[in-house]
């Protein structure tokens, strides 16, 4: 197992064998694409991206990209930050990138605390955590990655007003959130439903936990002004 800090994991995590299209994404068309977080960042983040942006927003954990990509197909004056430390993940995000000549996207692949902690304060319009691992057996709730030290990193990395936005299937993890986000105070529960946000693609996890019977909630919250 990798280590860990901050409630989620360090390290790229590999699963079956690439095809040779989506391993040659990874060596070929994701170099340019990562985020060193060994270099200062830049005051702006806009300096990222080899396209203008006006406002930069953070995914952590995109899974098979379909949020990420369409986020970014959708909005081409926002720069888009995906962090996935599955190879699986970050070899498909890479592969239709490049297929599709999309230049709003930069990617990083080890622990969303580090870039979180390397980001400047104040410097992302949005953070999405959707259906992270819920760790669902009660002893390791303390392994989720809402909590007190993450929140304090989302609400570093937010501008005022920006929304943190969390969606799950998990019951518990729902009100897990609810309640850890409360007692923290500085962020406040703007809403929360059992439909998807408007511009919402819906994900592969998604249509299986729907497939399930699992309900899915998603919570979005925002930063006082």
């Amino acid at each position: 197992m990798s280590e860990r800090r901050g409630g989620s994991f360090f390290g790229r995590r590999k699963g079956k064998a690439l095809r040779p299209g989506r391993r040659r994404a990874l060596e070929e068309v994701l170099p340019p694409l990562l985020i060193d977080a060994a270099e200062p960042p830049p005051p702006d983040l806009a300096a990222l991206f080899p396209v203008g942006v006006d406002e930069v927003r953070l995914e952590i954990g995109f899974g098979g990209g379909e949020h990420l990509l369409h986020q970014a197909r959708a909005f081409p004056r926002a720069g888009f930050i995906g962090v996935e430390p599955f190879e699986s993940g970050m070899a498909k995000v890479a592969a239709a990138i490049g297929d599709e000549a999309i230049r709003n996207v930069r990617l990083f692949r080890e622990d969303a605390t580090i870039l979180l902690d390397w980001l400047p304060p104040e410097s992302l319009a949005g953070i999405d955590l959707l259906f992270p691992d819920p760790w669902p057996k009660k002893r390791h709730w303390k392994r989720r990655f809402v909590n007190a030290a993450n929140l304090d990193r989302v609400v570093r990395g937010l501008r005022p007003g920006a929304a943190f936005r969390f969606a799950t299937d998990v019951a518990d993890y729902a009100e897990w959130t609810r309640e850890e986000v409360a007692k923290h105070g500085r962020l406040r529960l703007a809403s929360e439903s059992s439909e998807p946000w408007d511009d919402w693609p819906g994900t592969r996890y998604e249509a299986k936990a729907q497939r399930a019977g699992r309900a899915a909630r998603y919570l979005t919250f925002r930063k006082a002004r």
